[in-house]
């Protein structure tokens, strides 16, 4: 049977790297299907990511291969077989637009995501997770409780194995201790009037400003607030006509289609953490 497999690494640069890897796929019945790599001169780093199909191992034997070759290159790598989407869980506050649209493109098969909980501080949208039959978990947040509904939140991202968090508008600061837990999994979106234009209602405070641009910037989650590596960033333009109103809606959009992006690059293992960056093989 032919399973089809997608293998990240990175390790130091160095001469033939591109050579042993296709080498080493080819002598375990590889077959590349799509390759993509990546030398960063700042970091002497080299970065790739190949997709083949295999025919001769399952994932445990290929796994158990790879470990050998990596060894001696100092190799960090991943294996990872492309029918299993990812597992994923949901955290969103009152703003649903993030939301929605993450659930509607998963159920259309445009994310290769298994959403298999949503958790909420609020409980305006028990209704939406029940209409595509996902699990809604309300846990509210105060000062005084934080600490306890983090550990009920991982409890939940644990015990439906999810490989990805996904903040929808989560208008809750994560504590250092989660963002450890979830390092490298976890994706927050954020208006990209990020930090010019703090507080609740940043759109209004553009609109006084009369910004030109709006935007959204989709990263991972981080310790230092809203400063994680970056995984996708649009903008959108404005003028003098519009309105807050206007802004805002064009900003849920842009927001949106950021996270979406981020969200379906993670999945198909697109993105290499390189850092504090990212490299991104689209």
């Amino acid at each position: 049977m032919t399973q089809a497999y997608v293998l990240n690494l990175s390790c130091p640069d160095r001469l033939g790297l591109v050579h042993a890897v296709s080498g080493f796929l080819m002598e375990h019945g590889g077959n590349i299907e799509e390759a993509a790599q990546y030398n960063d001169p700042a970091t002497g780093l080299f970065f790739m990511r190949v997709q083949f199909a295999c025919t001769e191992h399952d994932h445990s034997a290929l796994s158990e291969r790879l470990a050998s070759f990596a060894q001696p290159h100092q190799m960090r790598w991943s294996l990872h077989a492309t029918h299993q989407p990812v597992p994923t869980v949901i955290l969103v506050s009152r703003d649903g637009h993030c939301l929605n649209d993450l659930l509607f493109r998963w159920k259309s098969g445009l994310l290769p995501v298994d959403i298999r909980a949503i958790i909420s501080n609020h409980r305006d949208f028990y209704q939406l997770a029940a209409s595509y039959n996902v699990p809604f978990h309300h846990i509210p947040v105060t000062a005084a409780t934080k600490a306890q509904a983090e550990a009920k939140q991982y409890e939940i991202i644990e015990a439906e194995g999810a490989e990805l968090v996904v903040l929808a508008r989560y208008m809750q600061v994560l504590s250092n201790d989660l963002c450890t837990k979830l390092a490298g999994r976890a994706i927050n979106i954020h208006h990209s009037f990020l930090p010019s234009f703090k507080g609740a209602k940043p759109y209004y405070q553009a609109h006084d400003r009369g910004v030109k641009l709006i935007g959204a910037t989709a990263h991972y989650v981080t310790a230092d607030l809203d400063e994680g590596p970056i995984i996708e960033q649009d903008v959108a333009r404005a003028d003098h006509t519009d309105t807050v109103e206007d802004l805002t809606a064009r900003g849920r959009d842009t927001e949106s289609q950021v996270l979406a992006r981020a969200v379906k690059w993670h999945s198909e293992r697109r993105v290499l953490l390189n850092g504090h960056k990212t490299v991104v093989f689209r």
